[in-house]
């Protein structure tokens, strides 16, 4: 199939950090939501955003952890949401609307990784359900106040979008959970998210953008024993990198959100996915792990994740 998945020749890589990617931005005026932007590389994006003039909005499952964590940042607010329990998704986007706001960027930052088979709402797979299902009803709901100001919606995938398409017949992991396939499909609906939110919006002038940070450490691997990452030959028994230049800096890995959430080389772009400040090339057929499956950017399969989601949500902003 034909693509947009080409480099553009950013000028930037996998080194460059979020102040990099933002000198000479001027984000004054700017409105900013980060989910879970006071940890990790939320944080690292949020202190970014900030410095280049944008007010940032942090919703956050754990408020007073949050404001804790962004003291002595300004220009920075808090708010609660717990993007696993769809009525904390509507208060917090009924609150937003009521102040009358325009959005100018979302960055889908937050998300869990590899956990031990969980269940929310109805029952729903907690991966698929908070990385996914929890920003589809969030952007939707936000959509009034999103598409006004012809918003960039970044959507923080992962390469291991390439260990799992969707399982359609399911989604939810009913029978044989496997934590890492579970977190791919969840990190390949985030790509197909932001496929399928381009081609609604876009005539409002609304893009999106799906993006792999990069390996970095960050609190996200939360879930995995000392002893897998040991297995996995990421850190050694102290809990040491093996191989420090294998991963990014936080700082590193929240550069290509920031990038897609803000850079004027993308102008007039989006539905692509991107890696290391860049739009990344398709993935090559002898399965290296770089670039992006055909299935994660394949039209039909987007726009069936957008009913799915619409489904089990309750909520279409497009209806």
């Amino acid at each position: 199939m034909s693509t947009a998945q080409h480099k553009i020749g950013s000028g930037f890589g996998a080194r460059s950090t979020a102040d990099d990617v933002l000198e000479g931005i001027d984000l004054s005026g700017k409105l900013a939501i980060v989910t879970g932007g006071y940890s990790g590389l939320g944080l690292e994006a949020t202190r970014s955003l900030t410095k280049a003039g944008a007010h940032v909005i942090v919703p956050a499952r754990r408020p007073a952890a949050a404001r804790e964590a962004l003291e002595g940042i300004d220009g920075v607010e808090v708010d609660e949401l717990d993007l696993g329990d769809l009525e904390s998704v509507r208060a917090f986007a009924d609150r937003f609307l009521a102040s009358d706001r325009v959005i100018d960027i979302v960055i889908n930052n937050a998300g869990i990784m590899a956990c031990p088979e969980t269940r929310v709402g109805p029952g729903w797979e907690a991966q698929f359900a908070t990385n996914h299902l929890g920003h589809y009803a969030l952007v939707n709901r936000l959509w009034p106040a999103i598409e006004p100001g012809g918003a960039r919606v970044v959507s923080v995938s992962s390469r291991a979008h390439l260990l799992s398409g969707m399982r359609w017949d399911d989604v939810h992991w009913t029978n044989g959970y496997d934590k890492w396939q579970a977190y791919g499909q969840a990190k390949t609906a985030n790509v197909l998210f932001a496929v399928h939110l381009d081609r609604l919006g876009r005539e409002s002038g609304v893009r999106a953008f799906a993006l792999h940070p990069g390996g970095i450490l960050t609190p996200l691997q939360r879930h995995l024993p000392t002893e897998e990452m040991v297995e996995r030959g990421w850190i050694d028994e102290n809990g040491n990198p093996l191989d420090p230049e294998a991963f990014k800096t936080p700082e590193q890995g929240a550069a290509t959100e920031v990038w897609a959430a803000t850079s004027p080389q993308l102008a007039g772009m989006g539905g692509v996915y991107c890696e290391d400040c860049e739009i990344a090339e398709p993935a090559p057929a002898d399965g290296t792990r770089v670039g992006v499956a055909d299935y994660a950017i394949d039209s039909e399969q987007a726009a069936r994740l957008w009913e799915l989601s619409a489904e089990l949500t309750g909520v279409n902003a497009f209806e």
